[in-house]
């Protein structure tokens, strides 16, 4: 489904709380079917999340020592309790080896189930394959002590580049789409938590977009990769608020203009409560390029239907072609809504 200003295709950030890859694939195939161009796995089991299970990427390795509480994401939110590591006594960053840190097996094991249903008619075809992999700035300021992010994320970075490589050497170009999860970048742009890399909003933006770029240039031509922007969804909460979309469209205009490849599609979060002009007015100055797909996060099971078709309503005073997804994944909800809440996507999206 192309967008226009009836019609809004669908996109799925990543997770969903099914009780394995291939419920979540027949559940798409019941519903969205191709409205939906991208299928993602639904990060089920130890990986629903978020990064919380790359917990043992550290445990597990003896360069590094456990030093307590993220003391920055306990203060933004208290549902959050994630251990802080640094390097042992000793230990530099020329002892630390890195990986594999899982997602190549994972997306290796999901897209054989992705392959057999799609033999046998139930992935439509032309729909690829999604594997979502967060940032390294998500690795870093999630695990690492803020003394010793700058000297860890290089590390980080290299170990998720061989994991998308070899996700990339595994499965068929045309069937594969790689998301980067972009969250306490734009977070620590906003002031809701701090990055290593700056502490003003148009520095963290740029040092954002460098990484991101970087991100984007692992991924071969031939393979699409997009972008999700995030504040957060511990607690089924945001981190913090977003005043509006001008940090999200500041973020997608330098990303697309930082990147060396095609950005095939960017995807920017929408609170429930917003539905007012304000919100949405940013995006007078997103300047994206003509290829890469805009999708807003403005579909919510709370409010139902209604409340969704308002926000989508506002979004196409600002917006041109659009499609529409949640603000983030569906991992942290009651199973039980997800049937209800892929019904809601369905008929929003016009198709």
């Amino acid at each position: 489904m192309a967008a226009t200003a009836a019609n809004h295709p669908i996109h799925f950030v990543g997770s969903v709380p099914l009780p394995d890859t291939e419920a979540v694939f027949r559940a798409f195939a019941s519903s969205v079917g191709a409205r939906a161009k991208r299928w993602p796995d639904g990060e089920t089991g130890d990986r629903t999340q978020w990064i919380r299970w790359q917990r043992k990427t550290f445990d597990d390795n003896p360069a590094f020592e456990l030093r307590g509480k993220n003391v920055a994401f306990a203060k933004a939110n208290d549902s959050i309790d994630r251990p802080i590591y640094v390097l042992r006594d000793g230990r530099t960053p020329a002892d630390v080896t890195l990986g594999p840190l899982g997602y190549a097996a994972a997306a290796r094991n999901s897209y054989e189930t992705f392959a057999r249903l799609k033999a046998d008619g139930i992935v439509p075809e032309g729909v690829r394959f999604q594997v979502s992999m967060p940032s390294a700035v998500a690795l870093a300021t999630g695990f690492i002590d803020m003394s010793q992010r700058a000297e860890i994320e290089p590390l980080i970075e290299a170990a998720l580049f061989a994991e998308a490589a070899e996700i990339a050497a595994t499965i068929p170009a045309g069937d594969l789409a790689i998301q980067w999860d972009v969250c306490h970048e734009v977070l620590g742009a906003d002031g809701g938590v701090p990055v290593h890399y700056g502490s003003e909003h148009d520095a963290i933006i740029v040092g954002s977009a460098e990484r991101a770029a970087r991100h984007l240039a692992a991924v071969p031509d031939s393979v699409e990769a997009g972008i999700h922007l995030c504040y957060g969804d511990p607690g089924h909460k945001h981190i913090i608020e977003p005043a509006d979309l001008a940090t999200c469209v500041a973020m997608a205009n330098a990303i697309c203009a930082a990147s060396p490849r095609p950005v095939d599609f960017i995807h920017m979060p929408v609170p429930r409560e917003r539905d007012d002009d304000a919100y949405f007015a940013p995006l007078a100055d997103l300047a994206l390029p003509a290829a890469t797909e805009l999708y807003l996060g403005l579909v919510h099971f709370t409010g139902g239907l209604e409340s969704t078709r308002a926000r989508l309503a506002v979004a196409a005073r600002h917006a041109g072609a659009f499609g529409i997804a949640t603000e983030c994944g569906f991992g942290r909800r009651d199973p039980a809504t997800i049937e209800a809440l892929l019904g809601i996507h369905v008929v929003a999206s016009g198709g």
